[in-house]
């Protein structure tokens, strides 16, 4: 690993764990609910915790005077929620593109099992080695996804991760398979450090408790955007994950540190 990339990493993340709110979902969903003045949203996530944030590099102007100094990283690959197929992520920037839009790294999303996983695994190789020319980490949103596959079965997400590292990403990002036990499965696949999409927003304790049970599975951190963006307190929400995924804090005691309602 070249200094570059090494300097990179430790700017999205802190001793080896992230935690990553995108804000990418502009393109896939519109200016929805918390991404309409985005820059205070930024603001409040990486005042509270947030290593690094993500978006598409249009955004980027936005991104940078609300960051606090947090890392920054440029999303390559989109689709719609309205279009004929959302799991056709279609190219949207390149690494040099990221590096003219002031980022820490890119990241770039893959659907294993999907009709479109042969181009998306040719482009995804693509990227890996324009960034490896420029020192850029590559963070892998590696999923299992597609017909007949089962978005949280521990072997195909495993089977993803172990792909995305065998294509040279730096750090993956997939889905939680729902338990600590399976997803055991799931870090075991890579050495690379995995960590875990947030989903659809499931409750304040619900969220964290999930976060806890990935950490002690082997996960290296989140990356979670509904769940933190369209919270009512975007900021408080931000400081419980971090505090489960850097002070090693239970699901009860984040809640608490972070001023959010124990839930019954």
């Amino acid at each position: 690993m070249t200094p570059g990339k090494t300097a990179r990493l430790d700017r999205i993340g802190r001793d080896g764990r992230f935690v990553t709110i995108p804000m990418d979902h502009g393109i896939t969903l519109g200016a929805v609910d918390g991404l309409v003045d985005i820059e205070s949203t930024i603001d409040a996530v990486t005042k509270n915790g947030a290593d690094a944030v993500l978006t598409q590099k249009g955004v980027a102007p936005r991104v940078h005077d609300n960051k606090n100094d947090a890392g920054y990283i440029v999303h390559l690959n989109a689709s719609t929620a309205i279009g004929p197929d959302s799991n056709d992520k279609r190219r949207t920037g390149t690494v040099e593109e990221a590096v003219r839009a002031g980022a820490d790294a890119v990241s770039f999303h893959i659907n294993v099992g999907s009709d479109h996983e042969p181009d998306q695994i040719t482009e995804l190789a693509d990227v890996v080695d324009d960034a490896q020319d420029l020192g850029m980490p590559v963070l892998a949103m590696a999923y299992a996804r597609g017909p007949g596959v089962d978005e949280h079965d521990a072997e195909s997400l495993g089977h993803a991760v172990r792909l995305a590292e065998e294509l040279g990403a730096d750090v993956v990002k997939t889905a939680y398979s729902g338990s600590r036990e399976s997803f055991e499965r799931v870090t075991e696949s890579t050495a690379r450090p995995v960590i875990i999409a947030g989903g659809s927003p499931d409750g304040d304790r619900q969220t964290l408790q999930d976060v806890r049970d990935a950490m002690d599975a082997g996960a290296a951190g989140v990356s979670t955007g509904r769940t933190v963006f369209q919270h009512d307190d975007p900021g408080a929400m931000t400081a419980a994950i971090a505090a489960v995924v850097h002070d090693d804090a239970s699901p009860d005691d984040a809640l608490r540190e972070a001023g959010l309602q124990l839930e019954a």
